[in-house]
């Protein structure tokens, strides 16, 4: 089973040469910490930032230079800054290759709900909305199970949904997943995990095929 750390490394290995990749908050943070050295990619961040590198080491931290999430973030050379009219021309202009967003529920046809729970309070829907309606590639990166053992991948959201039919792929503490027209289809295993914890923790329908290997970090 993967922490959160785990996760971020898992989905760092689809981040492709010449990518342009918009980060969510939560756990796809992670994931510009563990992207190759190898090729170049540039990470892009709604509130007006093309170019973030790694998280900063502690006591290098620069306060005026954060993230969507409000964490502080460094730079690499050649990173721009600009406005959020800018940051959400490129996004709904589609010129951002992959999002990777974290998620409350997903459902088997790909719908994700990851802006609001009723009764609790929100600061605001943010851009994942503007992100699922244009991004053609996305990826969750996410918990399989809440915080009571209940599944998150389920047949039909039950939360307010943010995006309809728009996930591609998942990646949880259990498994890396993608979204088939007839349900969640299983692509690999965590070390150590087994295909039966995976069909205990996933309330939507799940389609295995033939030996699914252990995921590779």
């Amino acid at each position: 089973m993967l922490d959160k750390t785990g996760i971020a490394k898992r989905i760092a290995r689809e981040v492709q040469d010449g990518y342009y990749v918009n980060l969510g908050i939560g756990i796809p943070t992670l994931v510009a910490n563990f992207v190759r050295e190898d090729i170049s990619v540039e990470f892009q961040s709604e509130n007006g930032v093309l170019g973030m590198g790694p998280f900063p080491f502690e006591g290098e931290e620069d306060a005026d230079i954060i993230n969507a999430g409000k964490q502080t973030i460094t730079t690499l050379p050649g990173a721009s800054f600009f406005d959020s009219a800018m940051s959400f021309g490129m996004i709904r202009g589609k010129h951002v290759d992959l999002t990777i967003l974290g998620a409350m529920e997903v459902a088997e046809n790909g719908d994700i709900a990851n802006w609001k729970i009723p009764g609790k309070m929100v600061k605001g829907m943010g851009g994942a909305m503007d992100l699922v309606a244009s991004a053609e590639n996305i990826i969750v990166a996410m918990m399989h199970t809440n915080r009571a053992g209940e599944s998150k991948l389920l047949k039909k959201c039950s939360l307010p949904l943010t995006g309809v039919s728009c996930v591609k792929k998942i990646v949880t503490n259990l498994a890396v997943l993608e979204v088939a027209p007839d349900g969640f289809q299983l692509l690999e295993r965590a070390p150590g995990v087994s295909i039966e914890e995976i069909q205990r923790a996933t309330e939507g329908t799940l389609l295995i095929g033939g030996d699914i290997p252990e995921m590779v970090l």
